[in-house]
């Protein structure tokens, strides 16, 4: 099943299938080791769903809401 980043509740893990962005945002993603293939975890949601804090590629990282709504995820059943 897929899910964008930003739906991933925590302790959910998936492996990134796409990164949907253009520009800045897909450089920086691409960049910060967000790329197909790579196994992400959903660590911590703020309160209010913005920032989110992930684990990618055996580190922490912290995005915003708008930059996970541009990655969508295979979410390991």
């Amino acid at each position: 099943m897929e899910k964008k980043l930003s739906e991933l509740l925590p302790g959910e893990k998936g492996a990134v299938s796409r990164v949907a962005a253009e520009g800045r945002i897909r450089r920086r993603l691409l960049d910060m080791g967000v790329t197909p293939g790579a196994a992400v975890v959903m660590r911590k949601k703020a309160p209010l769903g913005d920032p989110l804090e992930v684990t990618v590629r055996g580190y922490e990282l912290t995005l915003r809401k708008s930059e996970a709504d541009c990655v969508t995820v295979a979410v390991d059943a």
